[in-house]
């Protein structure tokens, strides 16, 4: 089903995508509005601050609750621009409703519960107010769309998806990876379905934004939401992945944003070579198949087992070692091989047990 959606409306520079920036916790009265009028002052047209936040492990900083709000309020009076912030429960949707604030969003962990979403779905019924989804925190994007789709049948129309990464036990570069596949399968299901880039919560490191934000703009998401602190090395919360606005300004000013509907004759071209190529991929699929299909029943024929862990480690280190002379990424090429002979198992199990 696709969602039933309205624009979003949100104020933006013309030279820029959305930009949503701010602290990731509203830690004391005097850091939110220090980071807000900083923020103004370069040109931020929506404030966020997390009220609330959900540590993984208990006795860390959660968040002021209430009191938050009304400081975001106060920063709305103040600078004029938009406020937003998370929400996890119909009591935080409630209390966001009361201190005016103009857009929510609902986190990885919360995505991941489909009664949760149900939940907050339930409490915003008949609100007009933009509401973002992260992705969960897994690689699921049924998951993600389901989500999507609650708060979208409760009659928000105004909505876009955030793409803040996914969870990995062994990660190294990034703190979430950003699996950018997901996101942009989601474009294709949900082609007028904005998509926000969360390269602080991708990255975990403040050196990484900057590439964060110009690969967002290169895969043609709509906007950024980034954490942006007056004294980020002092932040009560992911202080490694916070900039302070003059950062983020700069980091902006940088942005390359690429007319996605400039289609010229040279990249239709180009285009039409991609097709004759994926083409001539599919004709040597099909040979490639076919001749698995033989080996399949020779191995019917001579009683021989379907899986050859020997041969199929020497294809995934062979093929490995080939791509990375091609210039293709040898993990790549790994997954492309491991798609393949899935495949050629399939098949040649099917013969097997004919």
């Amino acid at each position: 089903m696709e969602l039933d959606l309205l624009p979003l409306n949100l104020p933006s520079d013309n030279e820029r995508p959305i930009v949503i920036a701010g602290p990731c916790s509203a830690e004391t009265e005097e850091q939110v509005f220090t980071t807000a009028r900083m923020l103004a002052q370069k040109g931020c047209h929506i404030f966020r601050a997390g009220v609330w936040k959900p540590r993984t492990k208990p006795g860390g900083f959660e968040g002021m609750g209430d009191v938050a709000l009304s400081w975001l309020k106060q920063v709305k009076e103040e600078t004029g621009m938009l406020i937003s912030t998370e929400v996890a429960t119909p009591q935080h949707v409630e209390a966001c409703l009361k201190h005016g604030v103009d857009i929510v969003w609902v986190g990885a962990r919360t995505t991941a519960n489909p009664f949760a979403m149900q939940a907050l779905a339930d409490s915003l019924q008949g609100v007009d107010i933009p509401v973002f989804v992260k992705n969960p925190v897994n690689p699921d994007l049924e998951l993600w769309i389901g989500g999507l789709e609650r708060i979208n049948r409760a009659g928000v129309k105004r909505m876009a998806a955030i793409q803040r990464g996914f969870s990995s036990y062994d990660n190294k570069m990034y703190r979430n990876m950003p699996m950018w596949q997901i996101p942009i399968e989601l474009r294709r299901r949900e082609p007028n379905l904005p998509i926000i880039c969360d390269p602080s919560h991708i990255g975990g490191k403040r050196e990484l934004i900057a590439p964060l934000c110009q690969q967002a703009m290169d895969l043609g998401f709509d906007g950024l939401i980034v954490e942006s602190h007056c004294n980020p090395d002092q932040a009560w919360s992911d202080a490694k992945q916070q900039v302070t606005p003059d950062v983020l300004d700069y980091i902006l000013s940088l942005l390359v944003v690429r007319d996605e509907t400039n289609n010229t004759e040279d990249i239709v071209q180009l285009r039409h070579q991609i097709d004759d190529l994926d083409n001539q991929l599919m004709e040597l699929l099909a040979k490639r198949m076919r001749v698995c299909r033989e080996i399949g029943q020779y191995k019917k024929d001579h009683n021989m087992t379907v899986f050859q862990a020997n041969r199929y480690n020497e294809i995934l280190e062979k093929r490995g070692a080939q791509g990375a002379l091609c210039g293709m990424d040898p993990h790549f090429v790994a997954s492309v091989f491991e798609s393949v002979h899935e495949e050629s198992v399939r098949q040649q199990i099917e013969i097997i047990n004919k």
